[in-house]
């Protein structure tokens, strides 16, 4: 088995498919693995890092994914991207499916079996796999971390002989992994933490991290989560009335963070720009959701943006790849996890198991065809 692990093209993504860590695990695998030269830079990753831990460095994409059978990457390359590749090779990667079936065609076209990492079934056994909370996790600490740069004043309360500075508050819209790790890590520096979501579920986990839970809980609120652990679409009653509550709560907070997301739709709107005139000047929100349409009506891609009432608004695209060091070791241990389901403990033969439910839930392409089913028909 010969994997590949190359650089990303994106100039804004640093994160890497492969750590000296997985490398060393594929190589016990019985695996030969080929790193692209300069891959793991924006990483803090030398290629003599990977060389120690037994891989090869190659230059180039098309020489790196020459005759490998596995191709690891952060996000889903073009077709150019796989010139020279192994028919049937596996690419493995956060592809973005929803709205890019033309992209998946053409990785189709070239003859990869492409699986998106972002489909992974939240159940027990992969949850070591699961991409979307890893990144989330490190993407919700780094939303603090980015509220506080642009916040004028302290978090936590201080007491000083020249007077005493209150605590900040901060309210977390979106209680998934990401909202948890806000929360959290807001608590950490001492802040105000209040926090809402349209799942029951979660009142009891934003209890336990000592923040206080907002939301219209009616009977609709009890019933307003998916089998999979997603948050459902509400009715335009429920939000009316959540907006009401929301918009006399955020009036009165110094930080903002929202994490709304729904899989394969624009993100919801929470904060309109009523509510974000309503902040006191010097607020700052930040919109984890951006790179989907944003949380905030007023929020700006890549940007941080300032209202006229002097609200900052912080739209910082990849979020979790800010941390490029931290999210990679994840992000690899996550595709290596995948990858070891494929490879026989005892013989160490590798074969994909086509018809695991892990494998079915990401497989995108294979055999020059669009498989999966949830994107069949929009093709």
């Amino acid at each position: 088995m010969r994997i590949a692990v190359t650089a990303e093209n994106d100039s804004a993504e640093h994160r890497v498919a492969g750590t000296p860590d997985t490398v060393k695990r594929f190589v016990a695998l019985g695996a030969e693995v080929v790193v692209q030269a300069g891959a793991g830079l924006k990483s803090g990753i030398r290629d003599e890092d990977y060389k120690t831990a037994g891989a090869t460095i190659a230059d180039g994409a098309e020489g790196t994914i020459r005759d490998a059978d596995v191709i690891l990457r952060v996000r889903r390359p073009s077709a150019d991207d796989l010139n020279g590749i192994k028919q049937g090779a596996l690419v493995i990667a956060i592809m973005d499916p929803y709205g890019n079936i033309d992209a998946l065609k053409s990785l189709a076209e070239r003859g990869a079996s492409a699986f998106a990492m972002e489909l992974m079934p939240r159940i027990t056994r992969a949850q070591s796999m699961d991409v979307l909370s890893s990144q989330a996790n490190i993407a919700g600490y780094r939303a603090v971390i980015d509220a506080a740069a642009e916040f004028g004043r302290a978090m936590p309360m201080m007491m000083t002989a020249a007077g005493t500075v209150p605590a900040a508050k901060v309210f977390i819209m979106g209680v998934g992994v990401a909202g948890l790790q806000a929360i959290a890590t807001a608590r950490r520096l001492g802040a105000i933490v209040t926090a809402t979501d349209v799942r029951p579920a979660t009142k009891e986990q934003v209890e336990s991290l000592g923040a206080k839970f907002i939301a219209v809980e009616n009977e609709e609120f009890k019933a307003a989560e998916t089998s999979g652990g997603y948050a459902k679409e509400m009715s335009d009653e429920y939000k009316k009335a959540q907006n009401e509550l929301t918009t006399t709560h955020i009036a009165k907070q110094d930080i903002v963070i929202t994490t709304a997301l729904i899989p394969g739709r624009p993100a919801p709107k929470l904060i309109t720009s009523a509510m974000v005139a309503s902040m006191k000047p010097g607020s700052v929100i930040v919109d984890l959701a951006v790179e989907r349409g944003g949380n905030c009506e007023l929020a700006h891609p890549g940007e941080v943006f300032v209202s006229e009432n002097g609200v900052k608004i912080v739209g910082n695209l990849n979020v979790a790849g800010r941390l490029a060091q931290t999210a990679s070791a994840l992000y690899a241990k996550n595709l290596y996890t995948f990858v070891e389901t494929f490879v026989d403990k005892q013989t160490k033969a590798f074969a994909v198991p086509w018809d695991d439910e892990l494998v079915k839930a990401t497989l995108l392409t294979k055999d020059g065809q669009l498989v999966n089913p949830n994107f069949q028909d929009a093709a």
